[in-house]
């Protein structure tokens, strides 16, 4: 990120905001006539204020920069908005940490700083990729951590041979909003305290984006991964039904992934 790069973010950073008010995701009872549900799956950790949201299992320990905008240093709360899918289940559309209980009036992208943002667009998001169904959130650093323990770990798949085991207990144990190989669990790395949730991400694979949230003051007061655009993604549905009601279909026929 660079002087040159701040001035033009500075400049279209109003058309790089979020179309849904994505709080109301963690306060509405139903959406596009889903039930809507939300549950705290424990804190994260950020220690350094810097934030980075990834694929866990393919993404988290590349060497790109964390968002350039920082929140404060601590453990912070999150909450998972899940919608009952009358078709698919339940589903977890948005995931958001918590910094103050202010109410978000304004949602503006999380970027890198490396951006090509000449090319940035009102329908438009750059977000993070997805290639295992999974994200989590956390600091970089407290990645080191995580690759020294996989390193001494020495396995030859970490999720088959380490994490499929931590997921089955969360089901166990936490069964409602999730299926029954687990959807969620909040990892404490070992020989550490520092807290990394990871969740899946909305319908698969795919790319995402993620929001800063201020309040009415312009003050930080959340952070929001946004995975599924409940009421866009339903009115395609339905436009798709009454365009082909012939043809078998499924999740990934009917919604528009967010890319």
């Amino acid at each position: 990120m660079n002087e040159n790069w701040m001035q033009k973010w500075e400049e279209i950073k109003d058309k790089l905001i979020s179309p849904v008010d994505v709080e109301t995701y963690f306060t509405s009872d139903e959406i596009m006539e889903q039930k809507m549900e939300t549950m705290g799956i424990g804190n994260v950790s950020l220690p350094s204020g810097k934030v980075i949201v990834r694929d866990p299992l393919v993404y988290l320990n590349q060497k790109e920069q964390p968002f350039f905008v920082e929140v404060p240093k601590g453990d912070f709360p999150v909450t998972i908005a899940v919608v009952k899918l009358e078709d698919w289940g339940d589903r977890y559309a948005a995931v958001k940490v918590e910094f103050t209980k202010e109410k978000p009036v304004i949602y503006r992208e999380a970027l890198i700083g490396i951006e090509n943002i000449d090319s940035a667009s009102e329908d438009g998001f750059f977000g993070f990729n997805v290639d295992a169904g999974l994200a989590c959130i956390t600091d970089p650093e407290v990645v080191p951590y995580v690759d020294k323990f996989i390193s001494e770990l020495d396995v030859d798949n970490i999720y088959d041979d380490y994490f499929v085991a931590l997921f089955a207990k969360s089901y166990s144990e936490n069964p409602r909003n999730q299926r029954d190989l687990g959807d969620w669990i909040n990892w404490t790395v070992p020989g550490t305290e520092y807290q990394i949730p990871i969740f899946a991400s909305g319908i698969g694979d795919g790319v995402y984006p993620v929001y800063f949230a201020y309040d009415e003051k312009d003050k930080l007061c959340g952070v929001y991964i946004h995975f599924i655009d409940i009421e866009l993604e339903l009115s395609e549905y339905d436009d798709d039904e009454e365009d082909d009601e012939d043809k078998e279909t499924g999740p990934a026929d009917n919604f528009v992934f967010l890319k």
